[in-house]
């Protein structure tokens, strides 16, 4: 008699019983006789989940294609086995292979032509690790073996990067298993290869150290075909001699369509999968980008270089998704999260993606990539020294609104050191990879001697480019014409020839230090209390 065992909510998989069974002394899991017709509608599917069992969730990079299965709810890191293709995967990488491993193996001993297995000083039995060959399971057998030994929950078999792999070789026979019945196990089993048998019906991380109960469960497993036809399987897959996924066994695979040239998916291997588009979401987070000490909406700039993309290269695949760059900054410390991406990371992952992958092979013709004063594209090395004012240039072209910059959080609305006269007693250290502390009588002592070592030159270059100001002045200035005019609570201090503003508070000289040590890769430790 078949009946229906429950495994998840409105879900049920196949079980077999006696016709004479008395199902009031069944456990609860199981249901009443009269709940449900004598025979399965084999059309009706009887997986854990209401969820696809092969999926592939595709799109351009950055879209949160692997976020997306990390955060169902489904997944946990109890019963999900993760793996990533590459160029250089294939089979044995991906289900198992004979490997080298150290093993304890018994120290023998003859005696005449009798060997014995010698014994310790202890009087015990007497071990030495030696290497060994063992069969070591991977990814695919590991989630097949967990699945298989708790038939009553949902286990994961996530690939990251499918197409950079070749799909072909690296699922091998294996292939014939994704065609799935109506039921959620494979539609036809195949038979394994002798290690493979070997390893799941005699090793402990196969199927022999199951308890009884759980290889009972495999045992009477019947494979219901959508034809309708049986097959008692489970003795054949309990002694690994054949393989069949369970109706419990997901597999999920992420694909970066701008990749898929690397190994092409032939449409057989296509078919057996459901497919995911995930498209870019502009309002994922609310992320800023900074450039030249502004910043800028993460989201304005997709926006904008997302469709100049697509008329480059008439696809959507190189297109950037909203978490192409991680945010690695905070824009000020009461944020829980990071939520800036930095000028550091803009030009070196997202500006390096546009001229070597994007701008490579496509002529640019939108006046946003050409040099005005080069008459030519820019090129990626033009953004070098950041201090040159190219990157900034660049990014003023395309017109994004302003949100914030470097300097919005020390306004000139008051001054709390009117000529470095402090009403707080807090301190400015600053402390140099080097080993070297600077910390002065006063906060601008510390502000002025860090400025030096750091390079007057080198300060006042990028305090020009990002028109970092007190009253529409500069911070540092060669220019001695350019006093502060109406500002009592600022003067000028002349330092080797360079013109240093004074009277601006400790937050302010203490963030832009800060600002100075990230642009110039510094590494410094400022401390300001």
């Amino acid at each position: 008699m078949k009946r229906l065992k429950k495994i998840a909510p409105n879900s049920y998989a196949i079980a077999y019983f006696p016709k004479d069974i008395d199902f009031s002394k069944v456990a609860p899991f199981f249901f009443s006789q009269n709940t449900f017709p004598e025979e399965i509608d084999n059309k009706e599917s009887h997986t854990p989940l209401d969820e696809p069992l092969q999926i592939i969730f595709y799109g351009a990079p950055g879209t949160g294609k692997s976020h997306k299965i990390d955060n169902d709810p489904h997944v946990t890191d109890e019963n999900t086995i993760r793996t990533t293709f590459h160029p250089d995967s294939d089979y044995s990488t991906f289900v198992g292979a004979y490997k080298p491993t150290m093993a304890p193996m018994p120290v023998n001993a003859f005696v005449g032509t009798t060997v014995h297995h010698a014994k310790n000083a202890d009087n015990e039995k007497a071990y030495e690790k030696k290497i060994v060959y063992k069969y070591v399971p991977q990814a695919f057998l590991k989630a097949y073996v967990a699945a298989w030994s708790d038939l009553d929950n949902p286990y994961f078999l996530v690939i990251e990067e499918i197409n950079r792999g070749n799909c072909a070789q690296i699922f091998g026979d294996l292939f014939q298993l994704l065609d799935r019945n109506n039921m959620g196990s494979s539609s036809y089993a195949i038979h394994a290869d002798e290690d493979i048998t070997q390893f799941l019906a005699e090793d402990k991380n196969g199927f022999a150290n199951l308890s009884e109960e759980q290889k009972d469960a495999i045992r009477s497993f019947v494979l219901v075909k959508d034809s309708g036809k049986t097959e008692a399987i489970g003795d054949a897959i309990l002694s690994g001699k054949k393989l069949l996924l369970p109706p419990n066994l997901y597999i999920w695979a992420t694909m970066n369509t701008s990749d898929q040239s690397l190994f092409p998916i032939d449409s057989a291997f296509k078919r057996r999968w459901n497919w995911e588009y995930m498209p870019i979401d502009y309002d994922a987070m609310d992320w800023q980008f900074e450039v030249g000490g502004k910043h800028y909406l993460w989201s304005d700039f997709l926006k904008k270089m997302n469709p100049l993309i697509y008329n480059l290269t008439q696809s959507s695949d190189k297109q950037m998704g909203y978490f192409f760059a991680k945010a690695d900054k905070k824009t000020d410390g009461a944020q829980p999260e990071n939520n800036l991406i930095s000028e550091k990371i803009f030009l070196n992952k997202v500006l390096f993606y546009l001229w070597t992958d994007v701008l490579k092979d496509f002529e640019a013709g939108d006046k946003i990539f050409r040099d005005e004063e080069k008459g030519q594209m820019y090129q990626f090395c033009d953004f070098f020294p950041t201090t040159n004012g190219k990157l900034t240039e660049f990014v003023g072209k395309l017109g994004l609104k302003e949100v914030g910059n470097a300097d919005d959080e020390h306004t000139d609305d008051s001054a709390e050191e009117a000529n470095d006269t402090a009403s707080d007693n807090l301190k400015l250290t600053v402390i140099f990879p080097d080993g070297e502390k600077i910390v002065g009588d006063t906060k601008f002592d510390s502000y002025s001697q860090t400025l030096k070592k750091i390079g007057l030159d080198r300060v006042e270059a990028i305090a020009a480019e990002m028109k970092y100001k007190r009253k529409g002045s500069p911070l540092v200035s060669l220019d001695q014409k350019q006093a502060i005019v109406d500002a009592p609570d600022y003067t000028y201090v002349t330092i080797e020839d360079f013109n240093l503003i004074k009277g601006m508070n400790g937050k302010t000289m203490r963030n832009f230090i800060q600002l100075l040590s990230d642009r110039l890769n510094l590494d410094l430790q400022v401390i300001y209390e």
